[in-house]
């Protein structure tokens, strides 16, 4: 064969990689862009002098958002598709395979975008996929567990890989996200995580064993805390509903929370005194089902908390075996009398009057109405009467949903009861009947309601509601059409700083000392009187209700259309415009989306509690400084504070946000994974600091500190907005010198001036500096630009990010 004429081999790759380069520190992309066009199709062989211009550039493309070699491969693509007829298919077989080796080569730690544009360019998801797992499996031996994954979710060789050597790397360094990505789409791949992690959940689960399997993997704090049972319970249980996994296939995180489920339950009705004795029943048998261990531990709390005769009573429901009892609990069995021998449940519905005591009336608030004005709807003809009712033109209907809790066992919840409130009676759809509940009318009423424009629907935080909407009617997944909805959430939020209630202009107390939240504490504000919460934690389901059931049920809704009547009448009075419909959801910093992160049972403390830290506290005078410490909002005319003088403790819910905070120099501690609520007290109480909390904990923080030492967040916010209102409630002004002025990971604002070679031997002993080649390339820099990496950190005057 003839040699080629040097015109007819072409332009040499590595002369235009010299040219494109030298544009490229230029930053005449332009010129670039022409020049790159012209010399690719000066290339007697493109497609190897690209690979040969990539191979020949320097320094990686990790951390980088745009690099050179980027930069090429991007002008390459828009010069292919001036090009279509250069691909792979004119070279040979044993050609191309060599080529697309050679791409497979550069994809190391490359950021995404650059593995996307080789593998597209060099056809690479059409390899060998044991060529493809190989070169996978390469990255693996180097440490590179993120760009292995990555790139075999762009190769598509999911299937060729095994859970435990792709994701259990990426779950110890805290990229659960990206181990999710991986499975996502391959079911067998899916349930092999779940029941992986599920099997982390057993007691008997030794994180040893994952340090023997990777010695050389070093966890964070912060990585230990994310595969502890109880976050490990989250993730398996939100797995379970994303990939829609059998729950059965993970028993240990289902014990876990049904546990977890049986703490609270024991907390609320024998510590809190916060349950009545027939729910906390109800939800015990829920929670404990069959579960032989669990009923076992049951009769082991109430031994500690009630004592032997009601262990006694327990075990012998359970007919647990006389060797797994506690020491006197068989004893017990056998002194009871038979009337004792079994739980009694009294019947209240027999005895309790519709009305209830006058002492009862003047503390909570109830609805107007008669029992005879309260309808309940289980069949076609009440449901025709309920619609003749309830869509009558230009009508007003308060909206409300109970379902029965279910404590995080399981995410779905079907709705029970539906209650709509005209101002005359109530209807209860009554749901817990299947075929009522799917029947055809029924589901085209619920259409027809949210579609009606002329009737007004009042609700509270409806976003909930209408996620577990969808739960109950799988048909419902195509979007309700919703028109003429008004949720007085987002009135609430509007409502001026001196808040009134009816009887007159009077501050109602909104801050952290009011026990009140969400509706309840609208309607204190706007009526006068709280609602009576004891019966949201009921069992819905069951049936026949209970009389008090029936009356939180119709107070629920009732009492939407009593507020949004004063609030109407005249809103000025209360800050708010004088059209309320024109109060949008979307403008409320707190509802939609968020929203439907909630569940029942935080349903009381669903995001509104935002505003007890939005309003103005009027009583309980201090000096400004002792203000802001002790967690109430200043007053306006109050000097801003600088980060240093705000002393917090953050629950375990919120350490993304106590990490926000600390980079803003304020001086946080952050509950471990595993602490209980209680230890937040405790500190609090120790060392002066303010709790930060959120959801159901904050009830009983806020009764072992002072007033104003507990401030509820909504925890649906991300870290950066709870942050801001944080700053904004306590009048926490930051400075530039401020920010990294205090360490995220220990808290400290005492830093260390360390020498480069000192950091990077730190580094690589950490695990954090794994390529041999970055290593050396940092300790080749000159004395010159170390002072410059290290600049920020080593000046004194303006605190920086450093290493402690």
């Amino acid at each position: 064969m003839n040699l080629a004429t040097p015109e007819a081999m072409g332009l040499d790759p590595a002369v235009l990689r010299d040219q494109l380069l030298e544009l490229w520190n230029l930053k005449d992309l332009q010129t670039l862009h022409l020049a790159s066009h012209q010399g690719f199709s000066k290339l007697s062989q493109p497609l190897e002098g690209l690979l040969t211009i990539l191979e020949g550039c320097s320094g990686k493309q990790k951390g980088r958002s745009h690099t050179f070699s980027h930069h090429i491969l991007l002008e390459y693509q828009t010069w292919m598709k001036e090009h279509p007829q250069v691909t792979l298919s004119l070279l040979s077989e044993d050609q191309a395979l060599a080529l697309q080796r050679r791409a497979l080569s550069l994809l190391t730690d490359a950021q995404s975008a650059f593995v996307g544009c080789l593998i597209d360019i060099y056809q690479l998801s059409s390899l060998d996929p044991a060529i493809l797992r190989q070169h996978i499996m390469k990255l693996q031996a180097l440490k590179c567990y993120k760009e292995a994954a990555v790139l075999s979710i762009k190769l598509k060789v999911q299937k060729e890989l095994t859970v435990e050597e792709i994701c259990v790397p990426l779950i110890l360094q805290g990229k659960m996200p990206l181990a999710e990505s991986f499975v996502t789409g391959c079911s067998d791949l899916e349930i092999r995580l779940v029941t992986l992690l599920d099997s982390w959940c057993h007691p008997s689960f030794s994180v040893e064993e994952l340090y023997q399997r990777f010695p050389h993997l070093s966890l964070s704090k912060h990585c230990m805390g994310q595969i502890q049972p109880k976050m490990l319970t989250k993730h398996v249980l939100r797995l379970v509903e994303k990939f829609t996994i059998q729950p059965g296939l993970c028993p240990n995180a289902l014990h876990k929370r049904r546990f977890d489920s049986l703490r609270f339950l024991m907390y609320k009705r024998f510590v809190e005194k916060s349950m009545t004795e027939e729910n906390w029943s109800d939800h015990v048998e829920y929670v404990v089902a069959d579960d032989t261990e669990l009923q076992i531990i049951l009769v082991k709390m109430l031994l500690k908390y009630c004592g032997l005769q009601k262990a006694s009573q327990w075990s012998l429901r359970y007919k647990i075996p006389r060797n797994r009892l506690p020491l006197g609990v068989w004893e017990s069995q056998c002194s009871l009398p038979p009337d004792l021998q079994q739980i009694h449940r009294s019947d209240p519905a027999q005895t309790e009057e519709w009305m209830p005591s006058q002492s009862y009336c003047q503390k909570f608030y109830q609805a107007p109405l008669t029992k005879d004005k309260v309808h309940f709807v289980e069949t076609s003809e009440a449901l025709q009467r309920c619609r003749n009712t309830i869509l009558k033109e230009g009508g007003i209907v308060g909206v409300d949903m109970e379902w029965q809790p279910t404590f995080g066992c399981i995410s779905s919840q079907s709705v029970a009861l539906i209650q709509l409130a005209v101002f005359d009676q109530v209807f209860l759809l009554d749901l817990s009947l299947n075929e009522f509940c799917q029947h055809p009318d029924t589901i085209g009423f619920i259409r027809s309601l949210f579609a009606e424009r002329n009737v007004l629907k009042l609700g509270y935080s409806m976003a909930g509601d209408l996620k577990c909407l969808l739960a109950t009617w799988h048909s419902l997944e195509e979007p309700l059409k919703m028109e003429g909805m008004l949720d007085l959430c987002s009135v609430h939020q509007k409502l001026g700083k001196a808040n009134r209630t009816h009887s007159g202009p009077k501050e109602v107390l909104v801050g952290e000392d009011s026990a009140e939240k969400g509706l309840s504490l609208l309607v204190q504000q706007v009526l006068g009187k709280p609602l009576d919460k004891t019966e949201q934690l009921s069992n819905w389901k069951k049936r026949p209700l209970r009389l008090s059931q029936i009356r939180y049920a119709v107070a629920d809704a009732y009492c939407l259309l009593d507020v949004y009547s004063v609030l109407s009448s005249n809103p000025a009075y209360f800050g708010l415009p004088a059209d309320l419909r024109s109060i949008s959801t979307s403008q409320s910093e707190n509802s939609g989306d968020k929203k439907e992160k909630q569940t029942k049972q935080g349903k009381q403390a669903l995001g509104k509690e935002d505003c007890q830290g939005d309003q103005r506290v009027s009583p309980a005078h201090c000096d400004s400084e002792k203000g802001h410490l002790c967690g109430e909002k200043p007053s306006e005319d109050s000097p801003p504070l600088p980060p240093q003088q705000l002393r917090v403790v953050c629950d375990n819910m919120l350490q993304g946000l106590g990490r926000y905070l600390r980079c803003l120099g304020v001086d946080v501690v952050m509950l471990e994974n595993t602490d209980d609520h209680r230890v937040a007290a405790k500190l609090a109480q120790a060392e002066g600091r303010v709790i930060l909390t959120c959801g159901q904990p904050y009830q009983s923080l806020r009764s072992q500190v002072g007033e104003g030492c507990c401030l509820s967040l909504d925890c649906t916010e991300k870290a950066r907005d709870q942050a801001v209102r944080v700053l904004r409630h306590f009048n926490i002004q930051p400075t530039p010198g401020d920010i990294f002025s205090r360490c995220q990971a220990c808290n400290s604002d005492q830093y260390v001036a360390v020498p480069r070679e000192d950091m990077v031997r730190m580094l690589q002993q950490k695990g954090f500096l794994q390529d041999q080649d970055n290593t050396d390339h940092i300790q080749q820099q000159s004395h010159q630009q170390k002072e410059e990496k290290l600049g920020d950190i080593l000046t004194p005057e303006l605190p920086r990010r450093s290493y402690t």
